[in-house]
């Protein structure tokens, strides 16, 4: 059982939440995730790590209600419980100084990005990150991710916020006037597909953060696998991160629709 220390609204639909959980935040690194069960006949759903405190002994976890288990939880309380959260589970991110590196994080994906935002910038990297939704009030964590980027571009489908257009124009916008050494792109699937085309054009290696059906988490189910490279991988014990240009996005997709009715 893990109390829910804190809450806060994002928006109508997204929420954030601090938990208790010290051995996850002693040991989690950025691109870790966890399995989340609100209740013993709940659904295992999976969510990636946004922020630990280790002294506190808590993470951090942005949820959006989409189903019945993600509404159920994104109305918990503070004081209230948490049936399990297991982890940290998957690879963590590869870190080091490569020079310029984009962040292009799209609605909720912001969540995840944001501790690669601040460990790529703690080694030393120039850090442009761009942050997209349909509209301002859908922008989250804005605050937090300028703190570690030396720049954030705000993309809005509606233009009600920063530049009106998707992220893939401000990440372009950014290989055209300077050398970019890294992309780093979290979001929905077809946002990240459409940033991969975007820098394969460009010949710039990018890494995205993979979003598939999940139920165990370990490597048993099969549920989440994915084609990498014309290869079978598990996105929950080899990802969640994998090169976005080897990635079989059209395939991930159509499994993402599998259970959509």
């Amino acid at each position: 059982m893990n109390k829910i220390l804190e809450k806060e609204h994002f928006s109508a639909n997204v929420v954030k939440l601090v938990v208790d959980a010290p051995l996850i935040a002693a040991s989690r690194r950025p691109g870790n995730f966890v399995i989340v069960i609100n209740n013993a006949k709940g659904e295992r759903i999976p969510l990636t790590i946004a922020d630990a405190d280790p002294v506190r002994g808590s993470i951090t976890l942005v949820v959006q209600a989409v189903g019945d288990s993600t509404r159920a939880i994104c109305a918990m309380e503070p004081g209230e419980y948490l049936h399990d959260v297991v982890g940290p589970l998957g690879r963590p991110t590869h870190i080091e100084n490569f020079g310029t590196v984009v962040c292009s994080g799209g609605g909720v994906g912001v969540a995840p990005l944001l501790p690669i935002i601040r460990a790529m910038k703690e080694v030393g990297n120039r850090v442009v990150s761009v942050l997209a939704a349909r509209s301002k009030e859908l922008i989250i964590l804005e605050q937090q991710v300028r703190e570690y980027s030396d720049e954030v571009i705000i993309m809005t489908d509606d233009g009600s916020y920063g530049t009106k257009g998707l992220v893939t124009q401000g990440v372009e916008s950014v290989i055209q006037r300077e050398p970019v050494d890294m992309v780093v792109t979290i979001g929905p699937a077809i946002m990240m597909k459409f940033v991969a085309l975007t820098t394969l054009k460009h010949n710039v290696p990018t890494l995205c953060s993979l979003n598939t059906i999940m139920v165990d988490g370990t490597g048993m189910c099969g549920a989440c696998r994915v084609t990498v490279d014309g290869k079978m991988r598990f996105v929950c014990i080899d990802g969640p991160e994998f090169d976005a240009h080897k990635v079989d996005f059209d395939e991930m997709m159509l499994r993402l629709k599998s259970y959509q009715k």
